[in-house]
């Protein structure tokens, strides 16, 4: 249940990106989609920053453990692949980051980008639950940042990794809500 935003809250969408959303999911990506184009509106309508998350994969520069190494061998990935959704319309003042890792405040300017706007509140939806969604939740809970979780906004690849998230994990870290209950805090 999402109780109340920050006054300064930003709108973070993990890695709904053309090369991800076409994957198998728990839950209809047309859906998760959906709602995530709902908050964006929803955000830009009070003037509160939408940050759109994409990754690369192919440069995990700092990784350099065995497992790391395999997911580095992925080959030329085409360019469309790093693509934003479509059903995610951006604008030129989003902002923009690039992770290499399951967070997106490792290595990246997300931290400072937040910082400088003075955001003290995020709103995370995309994919997956159980890596980029959680990795990014856990690193912005130990900036000390409020995390609210959109859940119908987010899926992972597998059901019961998605909902080991939503039931040990995120009630740790914040508060859990659907796109409406978040959109109903909104001021």
């Amino acid at each position: 249940m999402i109780t109340a935003l920050d006054e300064k809250t930003a709108l973070v969408l993990i890695d709904l990106q053309k090369g991800i959303v076409g994957y198998p999911t728990a839950h209809p990506m047309a859906a998760v989609l959906a709602n995530a184009a709902k908050l964006v509106a929803a955000f830009r309508k009070v003037n509160l920053p939408v940050v759109v998350v994409n990754v690369d994969p192919g440069r995990f520069k700092s990784l350099h453990t065995r497992k790391d190494a395999q997911q580095r061998n992925m080959g030329e990935i085409p360019a469309e692949w790093f693509e934003i959704a479509p059903e995610i319309v951006t604008q030129p003042g989003d902002i923009f980051i690039t992770k290499h890792t399951w967070s997106a405040f490792h290595e990246t300017a997300m931290d400072a980008e937040l910082q400088k706007r003075g955001i003290t509140g995020i709103v995370l939806a995309g994919v997956s639950t159980s890596i980029g969604v959680e990795g990014t939740g856990r690193a912005a809970h130990e900036r000390g940042y409020n995390i609210s979780f959109a859940v119908d906004a987010m899926t992972d690849t597998a059901a019961e990794a998605h909902e080991r998230s939503l039931k040990y994990i995120f009630p740790r870290m914040g508060e859990s809500g659907t796109t409406d209950d978040i959109i109903g805090q909104l001021k």
